[in-house]
């Protein structure tokens, strides 16, 4: 172990594992330095690939695993446990006569005209569904008290099922929790190492099903990521590498390592969130408030939106179809990555994704015993990558078997030659990365002609200006290092807390009293919180917002306001006309006449971390033209020029089509297109008029 405290230590990692690869961001503050590394994922243990990846960088860029004092780990092991289904065996305690909320749901039918819709997916079975007697009103008072004397019975039938693991989520406990801490304190005396997650803990918020339903996921993710953290904390002994650790959260703040025990729900979109935090701060260096951020990796293209400088945050997410009652970052994500499998149905159709290669096998291009083609393999045949430059020559590409495939599997159902193939399996991905592109920014009101796209991801920049022409889009932004923004995003984190009270109430003066005390709370809350985490008090800050809806209304928006404290008549008129202008942008109308109610109060607790400023990025001292490379581009094979995206100045010019390599993304400039480097090492492209 390090005698050197984590604070003081000069180098800070953060790393995002994805599907294929583990990505990682190394700042050395000694020198301001900030470099990339990339390493291929291990799906059975993430956690080595991860101390692999630190291994590697460390002896690239030469500093010591004891010199790390900051990890900050981005993680996709909640969201693969839920889509795999490999949760522990858990149990649901809610009030007496609630046991079927998860099978009643919303009564949602998404396949209208479905003879057999699927069915929404239950995680917790009937036989381990346990009533208990007591029951609370909505105003959090007391209708049946908690009937104790019914736990031994609880107790005997969770033992008897083999329960690892217990959610609790009592009708209307984010109201007044009480019931709900008492029955854990009985079960915690009882059954000491048993987790339990409580609604009042985990969501606390109206709506039975939805809050039923985070509470649920949180506790069957529970023993799963303990498990995955007790890894690698063993491998965080090792070689003297000890940092301090934080976890990245759906909402694209960082949190503790006990937080993430405790509510493992919130690291439902821990990778991803990364790329949408870099995005917001992209926003912010190149003077772009309005960006569509598209994440091409080797498994999935994740959609977020900045607008106004503020990357979308919505209260409710989704992960196969199963509610999350949380704040996160608005994502649309579709499976649609390098690692894309393209296959020809039985109609002679060609579909491209959402099944994936992954990191194992991985593309038939990778070597490693894939044998079915992949947008990866498309984009090598048409010359678009360099088979012996892949990740920075790390990684040498199989032409050969390459072109094999996609005429096997491809070509021949079709009666196409192998180019034809791969440029058909690139229109149909592109068709389906557009189509994300759109409904993110359409659902919501808004012209894509008011938006730059941001791309980055492995993959991203192969595809990014045909996407840009077919949405009307006329500028596209390369960031530095896009293959690994997303963890870069992560490197600049903050601790991040989420808070929220439930209570209906009209937005009128008369509620202002109410109002002021439930901000208190909050308030009250999230400075404890922040105590806790070790956040110094000139380095916290608490933001408000309301749930919104007029009065009958099912759902609601969320309005930020601020940093309010006790609100008067002037800062609630101001809430109000916010609602009233999202609810037109979002809907195209507004009645200021309507009554309008506040739902839920929110508060964002925000621990500021230190934020090393990082050195400017100087060219390489070589030529940015690399010199001419066949590809296939409108229909023939063409040389098109090949440039060095690490000794670019901003005196070059780049005409598409053509090529941009860099060590860990290679870029595909359309043709009508033009790019030059812009602020912070941006490539920037520009649709020629």
């Amino acid at each position: 172990m390090s005698a050197t405290p984590p604070a003081r230590r000069p180098v800070r990692i953060a790393v995002d594992i994805g599907g294929t690869f583990t990505d990682l961001q190394v700042l050395d503050e000694r020198s301001g330095a900030v470099r990339a590394w990339k390493t291929p994922t291990t799906p059975a243990d993430p956690s080595e690939g991860l101390l692999r990846g630190v291994t590697e960088a460390a002896e690239r860029f030469g500093f010591a695993l004891s010199e790390v004092g900051l990890l900050l780990h981005g993680t996709t092991i909640a969201t693969n446990a839920v889509l795999e289904r490999k949760l522990a065996r858990g149990a649901l305690i809610t009030t007496a006569g609630f046991e079927d909320v998860l099978e009643i749901n919303r009564h949602v039918r998404r396949e209208l005209y479905a003879v057999a819709p699927d069915p929404f997916p239950c995680l917790i079975e009937r036989d381990r569904r346990l009533g208990v007697p007591e029951r609370l009103r909505a105003d959090g008072s007391v209708e049946t008290p908690l009937d104790e004397a019914a736990v031994p019975t609880l107790l005997a039938r969770l033992d008897a099922m083999g329960a690892e693991t217990v959610a609790i989520c009592l009708l209307h406990a984010y109201a007044n929790p009480a019931h709900e801490r008492r029955l854990k304190a009985l079960l915690a005396a009882a059954r000491p190492g048993l987790p339990v997650s409580l609604s009042s803990e985990v969501s606390p918020e109206i709506r039975e099903y939805e809050r039923t339903s985070t509470t649920v996921l949180n506790a069957l993710l529970v023993p799963v990521v303990r498990a995955y953290l007790e890894r690698l904390a063993t491998r965080l002994g090792e070689g003297g590498f000890d940092p301090l650790v934080f976890l990245v959260q759906s909402n694209g703040g960082v949190c503790s390592l006990p937080v993430a025990a405790e509510q493992p729900a919130r690291l439902l979109l821990s990778g991803p969130s990364g790329g949408a935090l870099a995005a917001g701060r992209i926003a912010g260096l190149l003077g772009r408030p309005n960006l569509v951020a598209v994440d091409m990796g080797g498994t999935s293209y994740d959609v977020s939106v900045v607008q106004g400088g503020r990357v979308s945050v919505v209260t409710q997410g989704e992960v196969d179809r199963l509610p999350v009652r949380l704040p996160m970052v608005e994502m649309r994500t579709i499976g649609a990555g390098g690692g894309s499998l393209a296959r020809v149905d039985r109609g002679g159709r060609l579909t491209v994704g959402p099944a994936s290669a992954g990191a194992r096998p991985g593309p038939v291009a990778y070597g490693r015993g894939g044998t079915e083609p992949t947008v990866t393999d498309a984009n090598l045949a048409l010359g678009r990558l360099d088979p012996d430059y892949f990740l920075g020559g790390a990684m040498r590409l199989d032409m050969a078997a390459t072109r094999a495939a996609l005429a096997g599997k491809v070509g021949v159902p079709l009666g196409l030659a192998v180019e034809a193939a791969a440029q058909g399996i690139l229109t149909v991905a592109n068709a389906n990365l557009g189509a994300a592109v759109r409904l993110s920014l359409f659902e919501k009101g808004l012209d894509a002609r008011d938006f730059a796209l941001l791309s980055f991801g492995g993959a991203g920049g192969l595809h990014a200006t045909d996407v840009a022409a077919e949405m009307g889009i006329t500028e596209v932004i390369f960031p530095a290092e896009p293959g690994t923004l997303s963890a870069w995003g992560i490197l600049y984190g903050d601790l991040v807390q989420d808070l929220a009270r439930s209570r209906v109430l009209p937005a009128l003066p008369e509620s202002l009293p109410a109002l002021t005390a439930l901000i208190g709370e909050l308030r009250e809350t999230a400075e404890a919180r922040l105590a806790a985490d070790g956040v110094a008090p000139d380095d916290r800050h608490v933001e408000l917002a309301a749930d919104m809806r007029y009065h009958g209304q099912a759902f609601e928006l969320l309005i930020p306001w601020g940093d309010v404290v006790a609100p008067d008549a002037a800062s609630l008129t101001a809430l109000l006309q916010r609602f009233h202008d999202m609810h037109r942008q979002r809907f195209s109308y507004a009645d200021p006449r309507e009554a309008v109610e506040i739902v839920t109060l929110r508060a964002t607790a925000t621990g500021r971390l230190p934020k090393p400023v990082a050195a400017d990025h100087a060219p390489a001292a070589r030529p940015a033209r690399k010199g001419t490379r066949p590809v296939f581009e409108g229909g023939a094979w063409r040389d098109l020029p090949v440039w060095d995206r690490e000794a670019l100045t901003t005196a070059e010019t780049i005409t598409g089509p053509a090529i941009v390599e860099e060590a860990f993304a290679t870029h595909f400039i359309g043709r009508g297109w033009t790019a030059t480097l812009g602020p912070a090492g941006a490539l920037i492209a520009r649709a020629t008029p």
